[in-house]
Parts: C-alpha cells; structure tokens; sequence
C-alpha cells in the first residue's frame, strides 16, 4: 500500500518470505492430512511475530492493527489455516493477556507465548451458545480461596495444542456477570474433550474443552468479577478486522493463481488470457481485491488512531469474507476442471475462507450491529 511506512514495508516483506518459505510448501499436505505446523509457528516467535501487539518488556513487538492484519495477509497468501491458528494465538490470547491481565499475570504468560515455546487459544464459544456468547454458561463459582469451574467450550482454534487458556465464564445470574481466567493446561479436571474435523481451515486444530471441577486460585481471574464483557468488546473490534486480512490474503492468493494460469494455460491455440471473457474474470477479480485492500487498511489506520469503532470493524468483516469467497469462486469457475481439483489451491482456498463468514461473528451478526449502530444514531438525531 502506499501509505505504509517503511517498518511495515519492511514486516510486509518478512512475512512474504516467511510464508513462502515455511508455511506454502506444506499447506496442501497438512489440509490432506489435517496436521497443524507447530514447526513454522515456533520459528514465529523467533521472528518475534507472535506478540505483534503485545507490550515490549515481555518480548512484543507494541505494533497496532495495521502491522497485524499485514501478517494475516501475507501468511494467508500462502495457508489460511495456519494464519487463523496464528490469530488465536496472537490476538485472541497474547493481546487479551497483554490488554487485560495485571502485570504479574503478564510477566508469568507472556514471555513464553511471545517466543513461542508456549501455544495460546481462547475460550469463549459453547456448544449451544456460539454467535449469543453472552448467553454463555460455564460457570465459575467463587469459594473461600479458589473459583470451581464447570463446562463446555466448542469450537476452539489451538485446543489440542494450547499451554494457555484464556477463558471467559459465567459468576452470576445477570447476563453480563462474566469473569475471565487463565487456565494452565495442565490444571486437575481440564481436558480437551473432542477433536473437531472441518471443512475447511482443517491445517487449523479445532477441538472442545471441557472444565470439571477444576479449581483455579483467584490469582488466575484476569480483572474483577463481571469485567469479561467490557474485556470481550475491547478486544472484538481487532479480532474482526484482522481476521477480514485472512480473507483479504486468500483474495489476493486466487488472482495471483488467476493471472499464472491464464497466461500458461492454451486452448484453441493460444493462452487463455487473450479471451475476453478471461480478462473481464480477472479485472473483477482484481478491482474487488483492491477495493478490500484499500478498505481494509484505512479502517486499520484510523483504529490505530482510535477514530473507529465497532461498526467499521463489523462493516470491514462482513464485506471482506463475502468477497473472497466471491473471488475464490470465480477463481476455480476460470480454471474449470482444474480449479476443482485439489491440483491446484483454489478449492482449499475457498474452503478456508468459508470460515472466516462464520468465525468471529457470523456475517448475520454483523448486519445486526452495522444496522443497530446506525439505527440508533439516526433515530438519535431524527
């Protein structure tokens, strides 16, 4: 882009190489295999990517969300699943902890999630309660010197390989009575239950946890009782917009994949890309990538500043998976039979992206709050 700095141009970079290195050469083979690359995401601490937004004095890189959707965009360039894994580490647990926790909680967890040697995920989804995660129901009771904590959590990105948990519970009968802890895994009564198969981000371990009678001291709360909903909004708003760079690198991935095959690939006599209809695919395909591009970038820079809020994190998270996966489509229809091979990328690439629709908040969910926002202002000034 051209109004990145020349640090970001600079991690831009490192993180193409990085990906072209470490993650592309395998993401075929670990989809196939629905095997996670813990090698590459170790070597990510060494980079020190891994605490992209976390604070210096425990191995972060203090950057803002445009530096960590340009991770997401060049890692998912080359395997969506892995930078998703990347995600639940990086912005769902590390900047979680590096947001909320006491600085004893951040001195003890940080160091070792930053340089990698430990793997984070975050607990907050349930198996009757995904897109109402307020409505959750694990539930945390407070003794004399210890909270009991009893549940279910589902869906969650890392569990099979999580040294950290940052979990979100239920401390009271109100709806908002939410507290967060962090679980070590090796904590009495804590397992990951069940290994979740999907259909797609399947190089991404999914898995649900279950919480029996286990007995977390209250060192282990991050924050007050009930302080989970203010942590949750804080940290959703750069959750969605990094996440739409997922969407955004698969996006860029199919016309890089689009642009090779239309100038390799002949029928009736000469490459496909002298065909109008081929050309008019790939200038679509082209302009929407840039449109998210831009888009996606100049609501990361005015987050930084902090000038927007929830409803252009939602707006940039509704439109930029849509896309893709429009994109990743039309990709695999120019490739024909190809394209719906597992030959080249572009069926896992769309699979991949089918989540990030999902995940996150689902795009109805984002609907309800772009128009519940706006509403709300206009009946304000009507």
């Amino acid at each position: 882009m051209w109004f990145f700095t020349e640090e970001q141009r600079a991690l831009q970079q490192t993180c193409r190489e990085f990906a072209q290195k470490e993650l592309a050469p395998v993401a075929e083979q670990l989809d196939t295999q629905e095997k996670f690359n813990e090698k590459a995401f170790r070597k990510m601490g060494e980079l020190g990517l891994l605490g992209v937004t976390a604070d210096e004095k425990y191995g972060g890189a203090a950057l803002g969300a445009t530096e960590a959707t340009i991770v997401m965009e060049e890692f998912a360039k080359a395997c969506p699943a892995t930078t998703l894994s990347y995600l639940a580490h990086s912005i769902l647990c590390v900047n979680n902890i590096s947001t909320n926790a006491s600085e004893e909680q951040k001195a003890k967890y940080l160091p070792k999630l930053i340089s990698g040697e430990h793997i984070g995920c975050m607990a907050m989804s349930e198996p009757e309660y995904g897109s109402d995660a307020v409505g959750m129901q694990t539930k945390a009771q407070k003794k004399a010197d210890h909270y009991l904590i009893n549940g279910n959590k589902m869906w969650i990105t890392n569990a099979q390989y999580a040294d950290v948990i940052y979990l979100y519970t239920r401390s009271g009968s109100d709806k908002k009575d939410l507290t967060t802890f962090i679980v070590e895994k090796e904590t009495p009564g804590y397992s990951v239950s069940k290994e979740i198969h999907k259909m797609g981000m399947r190089a991404s371990p999914t898995g649900e946890l279950s919480f029996e009678n286990v007995q977390l001291p209250i060192e282990q709360r991050v924050g007050e009782e009930g302080d989970s909903v203010y942590h949750m909004m804080k940290n959703l708003d750069l959750e969605r917009i990094t996440i739409a760079g997922i969407s955004l690198g698969v996006a860029a991935a199919c016309l890089d994949q689009c642009v090779r095959y239309a100038s390799e690939r002949k029928q009736f006599g000469k490459a496909i890309g002298n065909y109008q209809l081929i050309q008019k695919m790939i200038a679509e395909m082209s302009t929407e990538t840039e449109m998210m591009r831009s888009f996606l970038y100049q609501v990361c820079a005015q987050y930084d500043r902090g000038e927007r809020g929830p409803v252009s994190a939602a707006q940039v998270k509704l439109a930029l998976p849509k896309m893709a996966t429009k994109i990743a489509l039309d990709a695999i229809q120019l490739h024909g039979g190809y394209g719906y091979s597992r030959e080249f990328p572009l069926e896992r690439l769309m699979r991949d992206n089918k989540l990030i629709e999902i995940g996150a908040g689902t795009n109805e969910v984002m609907i309800m709050i772009i128009a519940k926002n706006l509403l709300k202002e206009g009946l304000k000034n009507g």
